[in-house]
């Protein structure tokens, strides 16, 4: 099993815990992680529905439900840390509105 390293500050000190920001990079595996279990899933539920044996089928469609609960998890994460506050239109965004509400 692998230890966890301790986190460290850009002055040595070590940190608590890990900052509660999602960096781009981040965003970007996550997305992969998403992907990676829905095809997962998707392809464990066309097996188990070609499958003869039951045994074998209903393993697969556990296997399928816990991609399927992997996926939301990931996905809660991601919702969680990326909506945590709106926010405001950028100047661009404004005069758009403006602009509509004009014609």
């Amino acid at each position: 099993m692998q230890q966890q390293q301790p986190l460290y500050t850009a002055q040595g000190q070590q940190m608590p815990q890990a900052p509660a920001v999602i960096t781009s990079k981040d965003l970007l595996y996550l997305t992969d992680m998403m992907s990676w279990n829905l095809i997962a899933l998707k392809k464990a539920h066309f097996f188990a529905s070609q499958c003869q044996i039951q045994e074998i089928s209903q393993a697969l469609e556990k296997v399928c439900q816990m991609h399927q609960r992997h996926y939301k998890q990931i996905l809660a994460h991601m919702e969680k840390h990326t909506n945590q506050a709106p926010q405001p239109p950028s100047q661009m965004q404004q005069q758009q509105m403006q602009q509509n509400q004009m014609q």
